[in-house]
């Protein structure tokens, strides 16, 4: 299935809505193996906003696995990302920079466009 996508040059889904059952759906359908974090990350989010009365958590609930989903319904994008969070284990120092550059990259332009831009 990776190779698969990994060929493919455009998104394999459409850009969710920040809604629970979408969102739910697309890391369901592009990220299967997060789909417990994705769980254990959303219970958590709620007792958070019960805790703190506040809806703030759950937004960020949603910005946060929207960005997920952004990078990841992108196969180029996630292979990248992937990579690079691998290299950051390198002991060239040089290596792991260029990692962090690549991975702040990414996860701010996936920021961007879960922001409408």
């Amino acid at each position: 299935m990776t190779a698969q996508h990994a060929e493919h040059d455009g998104p394999i889904i459409s850009k969710p809505a920040l809604t629970l059952p979408a969102l739910r759906q697309a890391v369901a359908t592009v990220a299967p193996s997060r789909l417990t974090e994705f769980f254990e990350d959303m219970q958590n989010t709620f007792v958070q906003a019960g805790d703190e009365d506040s809806v703030v958590p759950i937004r960020m609930f949603y910005r946060r696995w929207g960005v997920v989903v952004e990078i990841e319904r992108h196969p180029q994008t996630a292979l990248r990302l992937h990579d690079a969070e691998r290299s950051m284990d390198s002991e060239d120092p040089d290596v792991r920079e260029q990692a962090i550059r690549e991975i702040g990259e990414i996860v701010r332009a996936a920021h961007r466009e879960v922001e409408g831009g």
